[in-house]
């Protein structure tokens, strides 16, 4: 079987190639090809992750190429990973964003308004593409961000085997099970990408709520250290995904960025370029280990900066850089890989699993529409994706979903029918903004500087 991932000379592409190559035996995966249109990060990026492949597993065919078609042709599962304008354009959406007061963080509120402009059409391009001439109703794990506003896009255009991936809900889970040593720990997700909660604690059934949560770990080693018991109770005590902070510390975080010397986005453009600077200088084939200590240097770089500018807080434990050996060898933390990877096999084997994905409601969370994307824990087997049916949601949570939902499905049918009214209607009632003059100010400004995806608006 062979898996396409578009983005492939992405940064993060040397950790997605691991999870990929120690779960292909297992799936029957035998061929994997990494397609990027910038050939320059191809060719670093995705050349490291070829090699950390074939040091995992050798028999796997591993190829790049930046030729979308080469690499959708006959494709079991593709995996998009696509950051339209680059580092480049997340700067650009943070500053205008901030520029109005209001946060420009790239997933929620207006930075994710803007990279969906751009995102959406990218996607129904390659997913076009795919149909064509990938297998027949190939399952498409889309990573591609604002993820499940861009997932909602596509189901609303027809692509049905998309589905919405993201490793915030995981990488939570993981934090929670290495605090515990509870290896089958376990929880329930409900809500939207970005703006989810998490209940039910349970070790094979068993309740361990109250234990997790007295953990004197719990807010030091997990993304609790954003929150605190206030915030837990605020939430009728399901714990929130890390990035509510951005809601319940709107004003903070905003002021933190601006107190800033930089942006989020300016943090990472300017490791990414040193790091491609430097990488120049590196013969990658001839001193792989060299090469590899440079990327993963400053990939710490960025991880270790995680959230801080927004917060002002560090993480506690410090991002490792090992040697390339050392890596290979180390556990797999699986990240978004995983969950793809976790699907195609319980696709494949017909096991349930349990998993977080972004996937129509159907009639999941009861005040959401049928055909509404929400991020929810499913169980998918060989006869589909089955999501968990959620009930006595809170109505603190149960209005912020519905709020950020019509912002949602008015920003898909902006771009579906490139009604700028609908745009600016879609940002005013977004939470993060609540404004009509700076709607207006935003939409016109990202749709000046992204006309070229999204084509000529009505007004």
């Amino acid at each position: 079987m062979k898996l396409a991932v578009l983005g492939g000379g992405g940064v993060r592409s040397p950790f997605l190639a691991k999870s990929i190559a120690l779960g292909a035996k297992e799936i029957g995966i035998t061929e994997t090809v990494f397609m990027d249109n910038n050939e320059e990060k191809l060719f670093t990026y995705g050349k490291i992750a070829k090699r950390i492949s074939e040091m995992i597993d050798p028999d796997l065919e591993f190829s790049l190429t930046s030729d979308g078609r080469e690499a959708l042709k006959d494709a079991d599962f593709v995996i998009t990973t696509i950051r339209a304008e680059a580092d480049e354009g997340r700067v650009f959406d943070e500053r205008t964003a901030l520029n109005e007061g209001v946060l420009g963080q790239e997933t929620t509120g207006a930075g994710g308004f803007a990279m969906a402009l751009r995102s959406i059409h990218t996607l129904k391009e390659y997913c076009t593409l795919a149909r064509e001439v990938a297998k027949k109703d190939a399952p498409i794990f889309n990573f591609t961000n604002p993820s499940g506003l861009v997932t909602q896009a596509l189901r609303t255009m027809g692509f049905e085997n998309v589905y919405g991936v993201c490793d915030a809900p995981s990488g939570f889970l993981r934090q929670l099970r290495e605090i515990t040593g509870e290896k089958e720990l376990n929880f329930e997700c409900y809500g939207l990408n970005h703006l989810s909660w998490f209940r039910n604690l349970n070790i094979n059934g068993k309740d361990v709520t109250e234990e997790v949560y007295a953990h004197p770990d719990f807010y030091k080693k997990t993304e609790m250290r954003l929150f605190s018991e206030d915030i837990l109770r605020l939430s009728d005590y399901d714990m929130p995904n890390e990035y509510l902070y951005f809601y319940h510390f709107r004003d903070k975080a905003v002021n933190s960025v601006l107190s800033s010397s930089e942006t989020r986005g300016e943090t990472i453009l300017k490791i990414n370029n040193h790091m491609l600077q430097e990488m120049k200088t590196i013969d990658i084939d001839n001193d792989f280990e060299k090469a590899f200590h440079c990327f993963m240097r400053h990939y710490a770089m960025r991880e270790n900066s995680y959230f801080s500018i927004e917060t002002g807080m560090e993480r506690e434990e410090k991002f490792p850089v090992p040697t390339a050996e050392e890596y290979v060898k180390q556990p797999d933390n699986g990240g978004y890989a995983g969950v793809a990877l976790q699907f195609i096999k319980a696709k494949a084997t017909g096991k349930p699993v349990q998993m977080v994905l972004s996937i129509p409601n159907e009639g999941a969370i009861d005040f959401l529409k049928a055909e509404d994307v929400c991020e929810i824990t499913c169980t998918v087997d060989d006869k589909g994706v089955h999501p968990h049916k959620i009930d006595n949601i809170p109505e603190m949570q149960k209005n912020l979903i519905l709020s950020v939902k019509h912002y949602e499905n008015l920003t898909v049918e902006a771009i579906m029918e490139q009604d700028r009214q609908k745009a600016i209607k879609a940002l005013t009632v977004h939470p993060l903004v609540l404004s009509y003059p700076i709607a207006v100010k935003l939409v016109d400004t990202y749709y000046e500087k992204y006309k070229a995806y999204t084509g000529e608006w009505k007004n």
